[in-house]
């Protein structure tokens, strides 16, 4: 597995269990994460093996969001038929998507920052996979979801439940407070197509696991996610896809939450207020 990723400061790195090289030390003439992204999607990304510099454990960098700028944020809702049970809601017959404004978005570490009780009293953290998107395309089909997808990411995503309980049409508010999308260090590039179905996505809030779930168990698997989705409008090199979450738990200011996908990566934020 390869990982494209960038420090806090904004420097652009490639690397693997190993550790990390500047990207430019791999490919010379990219800048930056984004524009490697098509590579990532293609599998023409350097080996960081070639690279002159030497790898630098990825503990000795503090790393911010992957990419400076995503591009669409895609959620999706009820997508493990259990997580629907629990909301009491009926399984829905195609993705139950959404959409999240870009300034939800805060890197691994967040902080998670809850809004004012005044606002909402219950806000719940829920743990995903997301898909980055690595080519410009529409009208994809199942199969070649390899060929346009550049890489994967955990992401704690949150939602205001109190506000979305009220009333299902306020589901954007209630998605949509600043922090409520904490995205991983790394995006995992995998150099050959990943079989996702027996990975574990889990949800850990202060060390103990609320909910965990295989992705083989989603009602719609990321395949069909970005085909549907790449009927309805065209999808670009940084758009990402939260394919929902197997439970979700409350959180509370002074909590630590992580979420996990197996064989990705994980991403921890600690909650304020």
């Amino acid at each position: 597995m390869n990982y494209l990723a960038r420090t806090a400061s904004g420097r652009p790195l490639l690397g693997d269990e190993e550790g990390f090289v500047p990207l430019s030390a791999v490919e010379s003439d990219l800048d930056s994460v984004r524009e490697a992204l098509p590579r990532a999607a293609a599998g023409t990304l350097g080996d960081v093996a070639d690279a002159p510099a030497e790898r630098v454990p990825a503990d000795d960098f503090t790393f911010g969001p992957p990419l400076e700028q995503f591009g669409k944020l895609w959620g999706i809702g009820l997508n493990y038929a259990e997580h629907a049970g629990d909301l009491d809601e009926q399984r829905p017959d195609e993705p139950a998507s959404f959409m999240k404004p870009s300034t939800v978005l805060t890197g691994p570490g967040g902080p998670i920052r809850l809004p004012p009780e005044s606002q909402s009293e219950r806000v719940t953290a829920e743990a995903e996979l997301a898909v980055v998107m690595g080519k410009t395309c529409r009208g994809v089909s199942e199969a070649e979801f390899d060929d346009v997808v550049a890489g994967y990411l955990p992401v704690i995503d949150m939602t205001a439940e109190d506000v979305l309980q009220r009333n299902p049409r306020f589901l954007t508010r209630a998605k949509s407070y600043d922090t409520f999308l904490v995205v991983g260090p790394a995006i995992a590039v995998p150099e050959e197509p990943l079989d996702l179905t027996e990975l574990t996505v889990s949800t850990a809030v202060n060390g103990e696991v609320r909910s965990e779930n295989r992705i083989r168990n989603m009602l719609f698997p990321p395949e069909e996610i970005v085909s549907f989705h790449s009927d309805v409008m065209t999808l670009e090199p940084g758009d990402l896809f939260s394919t929902g979450t197997p439970g979700a738990a409350p959180i509370e200011p002074g909590d630590d939450v992580r979420a996990t996908v197996e064989g990705i990566g994980s991403v921890g934020a600690p909650v304020t207020r």
